[in-house]
């Protein structure tokens, strides 16, 4: 894999680390609340008054809970993501994309093609066909060839990837 391609997509996992990190820092944080409870405490009172008549008296304390929230962070009652995360994944997503498609559609190794030997294999494969047809070789090189017939000429060559074309001459004998 090329230097770049790795760059880029080094890059772009760091920044859906970076994006995630966010997003679950911003989600985790809230309110919290301490309760702190009282102890209940009763006492009794004895009064003795006449003889053989006892009367008691219960004092009882109540208790009581008291809570004080205590904000560690801004809560917000809208939990939708912010637009500008959305937007980065989304050019995040086209870079994956794109570097998938360009690794798919790649061809050779390293993008040189076809050999020359097999280059010159086609093209004489394809004058030979043409010459079938009537058509005589008026001069070759490596990679193309000019024909002619009567007074038609035409350029036959193969490209890099070793696809054969042919496109006809402007200038005629006559």
């Amino acid at each position: 894999m090329c230097r770049g391609v790795k760059a880029v997509a080094l890059a772009a996992v760091f920044a859906a680390g970076i994006l995630l990190a966010g997003a679950l820092n911003a989600r985790g944080q809230g309110t919290e609340t301490t309760t702190e409870t009282e102890t209940t405490t009763s006492t009794v009172h004895e009064t003795t008054t006449a003889p053989g008549t006892t009367v008691v008296t219960t004092e009882t304390t109540v208790p009581t809970a008291t809570t004080s929230p205590t904000t560690t962070a801004a809560s917000s009652s809208n939990s939708s993501t912010p637009t500008w995360v959305w937007v980065v994944l989304a050019v995040l997503v086209a870079v994956v994309v794109g570097l998938v498609v360009a690794l798919l559609t790649r061809r050779g190794g390293g993008g040189s093609g076809i050999q020359p030997g097999e280059r010159r294999r086609r093209l004489d494969t394809a004058v030979a066909s043409w010459a079938a047809q009537g058509w005589a070789l008026e001069s070759q090189t490596t990679d193309s060839a000019v024909l002619r017939r009567a007074d038609e000429r035409m350029v036959l060559s193969v490209d890099d990837a070793g696809h054969v074309s042919t496109r006809p001459l402007g200038d005629t004998y006559g």
